[in-house]
């Protein structure tokens, strides 16, 4: 099984992303990552499928970020840590296929990544 999709299932545009990755594959992977919030080395592994620095994987219009974060000086280190604490500011939702990755906010990227 090698697509997975990092799911909130109270986020409208992951559970669209969702739908479509249920019509059209019947075996993958769904990890709700607020019930089971992943690991720093997990995080540092999706990081590097986007390709992308850790402050992009963060939803800086999080409350949690805007209280606990915003304006300081924080090294990606740092914040990789506080999407370990605070699982709700990963961007979402975020598709893999083997050796890539997307934020799938677009649902068009969805269907390049599963096809």
């Amino acid at each position: 099984m090698s697509i997975k999709i990092y799911h909130n299932p109270r986020c409208s545009k992951s559970r669209k992303a969702l739908d479509m990755i249920k019509k059209r594959i019947t075996h993958f992977e769904i990890v709700e990552y607020l019930k089971k919030p992943l690991k720093i080395n997990e995080i540092k592994l999706l990081l590097s499928l986007l390709k992308i620095k850790p402050i992009e994987l963060v939803r800086i219009k999080e409350l949690v970020w805007k209280e606990n974060y915003k304006n300081k000086k924080l090294n990606d280190n740092d914040i990789i840590n506080a999407i370990v604490h605070h699982p709700k500011l990963m961007q979402r939702p975020i598709i893999t296929n083997k050796n890539k990755a997307i934020i799938g906010r677009n649902l068009e990227k969805v269907l390049d990544i599963i096809n």
